[in-house]
């Protein structure tokens, strides 16, 4: 376990708007499910800054592995559902995407390949950012399962780097550009 994890997941848990998005997703009970990126990091840098849990906050992506069909009208079940099942305060705001789809539509979208993945966590592993690569579920017992395959030093440092996985994501500029005017506070490593 990451030593800063218990961190985290207190600063997740603190936060209703996300404990409601996960309560939602746990009984949804998606394959391979997890709550990733934005609204995990973002979470966290509003706790640091001193700004409201939901600051900033674009969408909640809720991610999944089902590779049992590849069809878009396969996932478009699971996102109907999930809007279905999401108050009207929420619904616009949660993302449902099957991560066995994504090397499907990927290199059209942003112009790079991108493998078959076998399992949700491993798509944190390609994310843009190691600070972007996290991802939390909650469980039955209602502990936050956290995955990180970068660590969770980046979320708490306030940094943001280039994938060293990957190397540097296409829109990277983009992307910094979007976080800096919202958390003035970030440190960019990398090309701006």
């Amino acid at each position: 376990m990451d030593p800063l994890e218990p961190r985290l997941t207190q600063i997740l848990g603190a936060s209703p708007t996300l404990m409601r998005v996960l309560g939602i997703a746990r009984d949804l009970d998606l394959p391979d499910w997890r709550i990733v990126s934005g609204a995990v990091y973002q979470t966290v840098w509003n706790a640091l800054t001193g700004r409201a849990p939901d600051y900033g906050i674009k969408d909640y992506d809720l991610v999944y592995f089902d590779g049992a069909d590849l069809s878009y009208e396969a996932e478009d079940v699971h996102i109907r559902w999930a809007a279905a099942v999401y108050p009207a305060d929420l619904s616009p705001l949660v993302e449902v995407r099957n991560q066995a789809r994504v090397h499907l539509w990927f290199e059209a979208h942003f112009g790079e390949a991108y493998a078959p993945l076998s399992r949700t966590d491993e798509a944190l592993e390609r994310f843009v950012s190691p600070a972007y690569g996290v991802g939390v579920r909650l469980e039955a017992d209602g502990r936050i399962d956290v995955a990180a395959p970068f660590g969770l030093e980046d979320i708490f440092a306030m940094r943001l780097r280039p994938n060293p996985r990957r190397g540097l994501a296409s829109g990277w500029s983009r992307v910094t550009e979007g976080v800096r005017a919202r958390w003035p506070e970030v440190v960019v490593e990398g090309p701006t």
